[in-house]
């Protein structure tokens, strides 16, 4: 069947505004370029309501959460404002949709940087990293429908950020360190070399993979470079912190 990419987001959009994330009617239908272009459409659709784009999330990065869900390939959707929070907040559990989260490293830019990046244009690009925990919602089938994953911008629906640190040139992102907690118990510990090998390796794919759409990453933007542990549900009276060494902690609590 022809994709036609205007009639596409019509259809998505119809089906957003009436709360189907996974149309029915699209499943098997999208190739992975094709479920990227919707999904930047229907960003662009939101930002012209009213919401704003504020950067990017890069996911399916580690051998645990590829493992998890059987893709081999990193992945990328899109960050908002509104879905940005400081470390501490309590999320509500009617505003979540089968809530998870990840535990990352997130950077904010202080230029621009368009692929393809080596390792030294990335850290030049970088002005602080932030301890991070991403929350995800399971909308629909990500296993079995994953390019409709990704065009309903690939589980994404907040962030919350630590403190942030300069990325100086002592700090090794690959050796850094995570442990998180769920109620006080350790659940999991990571490293940064479980991200595509060093985290800041996500932004340089994020920034090639963003040349194939004609689109780059601009200054002042965030992008979360992926998870250090397998993806986790969020259950309601839950409370999470992680600490990272040499970035520090950030914790979120999800209400009973």
């Amino acid at each position: 069947m022809s994709f036609e990419l205007q009639a596409a987001l019509a259809s998505f959009w119809e089906a957003r505004e009436r709360g189907e994330h996974f149309p029915a009617e699209w499943f098997d239908r999208l190739d992975l370029a094709q479920a990227y272009q919707v999904q930047l459409g229907l960003i662009a659709r939101r930002s012209a309501g009213g919401e704003r784009q504020i950067g990017w999330k890069v996911g399916l990065t580690s051998p645990a959460i590829q493992q998890q869900f059987g893709f081999a390939e990193p992945v990328f959707g899109c960050l908002l404002a509104d879905g940005v929070k400081p470390t501490g907040h309590v999320f509500r559990g009617a505003e979540l949709i089968r809530p998870g989260f990840e535990v990352e490293m997130c950077v904010r830019l202080r230029r621009p940087l368009s692929g393809p990046a080596d390792m030294m244009q990335v850290r030049q690009a970088i002005e602080v990293c932030h301890p991070a925990l991403e929350i995800i919602e399971t909308r629909g089938d990500f296993r079995g429908q994953l390019a409709l994953a990704l065009a309903d911008n690939a589980q994404q629906k907040a962030i919350v950020l630590g403190d942030p640190v300069p990325l100086g040139a002592d700090l090794d992102c690959s050796r850094i360190l995570a442990r998180v907690e769920i109620n006080g118990a350790e659940a999991a510990r990571g490293s940064g070399a479980g991200v595509l090998g060093d985290p800041l390796n996500s932004v340089a794919w994020l920034a090639q993979k963003l040349a194939e759409f004609g689109r780059s990453l601009r200054e002042g933007e965030l992008v979360m470079t992926g998870s250090f542990t397998r993806q986790f549900p969020l259950a309601p009276g839950d409370r999470v912190r992680a600490e990272f060494s040499g970035l520090g902690a950030v914790e979120t609590r999800l209400e009973p």
